[in-house]
């Protein structure tokens, strides 16, 4: 990884620190604070679980885990669950969070590249990762490496990530605008990064004191597919799903699975991919 990728981590990695308080206090997590526990099933499909399939006894691990919200569904499901982030303060809060909740869950700090050296060599049944976290990373194929070398022979990854396509729609009309969806990003990887300098994450936290800088880096599905076949790995699923867990946009009308979905004509806005070693 080139010294500018690194330095670019390094910012991401303090933004996602100043990024947890925010986070803890905000109802989108719903933790309702430190002392509260949240339900971690209102961030899983149920089509996830029928590609999951059983998880009781299996070693389960998380990437890119931050608060460990979703995380504690596997140790819920009688996994033997680990989660893995780069900020410090995130996998502090996990592990109380998975404490309060009365589960076993063992947190690891280490950046996604070097989960192989941080976790021991220890290898896995399943690996999940997705929602927002593959777009910080800059390198996809070494990404896929590490997770090839995480799995056992047999072992599955799971990846399920906001699709390239909601990425390319603005957040929210510029001013002046109408409520039309329009492409603003790039929907193809490869253009380098993003740069991003806010006070507000996605949630309605309190404002981000301190490293406000973030960068981002844009993979379409060819991308994500080619790592994976690349480092040896069989595609086995892929789903386009029309819904998101929570409303980004105004206009967007519950479904009967709970989550929410844009008037017709639908597009996707995720996708979950089953791969095996």
């Amino acid at each position: 990884m080139t010294d500018a990728y690194e330095r670019m981590m390094r910012a991401n990695q303090s933004n996602w620190d100043a990024r947890t308080p925010v986070h803890l206090a905000s109802r989108f997590y719903g933790i309702d604070g430190v002392d509260g526990e949240p339900d971690p099933s209102r961030w899983f499909a149920p089509w996830e679980w029928d590609d999951l399939g059983d998880l009781a006894g299996r070693d389960v691990l998380h990437l890119q885990c931050h608060l460990g919200t979703d995380t504690i569904a596997f140790a819920q499901r009688e996994a033997r669950t680990v989660g893995l982030d780069f900020s410090a303060a995130s996998v502090a809060a996990a592990t109380g969070i998975a404490a309060r909740a009365g589960l076993d869950v063992t947190y690891v700090r280490a950046n996604v590249y070097d989960a192989v050296e941080a976790l021991g060599g220890r290898r896995f049944d399943v690996v999940y990762t997705g929602k927002g976290a593959l777009c910080y990373l800059p390198d996809l194929d070494r990404w896929a490496s590490v997770v090839a070398e995480l799995l056992r022979p047999g072992g599955r990854l799971y990846v399920v990530e906001f699709h390239p396509l909601l990425n390319a729609l603005g957040p929210k009309p510029a001013p002046g605008e109408g409520p039309e969806l329009l492409l603003r990003n790039d929907y193809l990887g490869g253009s380098g990064h993003v740069h991003r300098d806010a006070t507000h994450t996605y949630t309605d936290g309190p404002p981000v004191e301190g490293a406000t800088d973030s960068y981002e880096w844009m993979h379409g599905l060819d991308e994500v597919v080619n790592a994976l076949t690349g480092a040896g790995l069989s595609i086995r699923r892929l789903r386009e799903s029309p819904e998101l867990p929570w409303p980004r946009w105004p206009h967007m009308a519950p479904t009967s699975s709970g989550w929410w979905q844009l008037p017709e004509p639908r597009i996707p806005l995720l996708y979950g991919l089953l791969a095996s070693r």
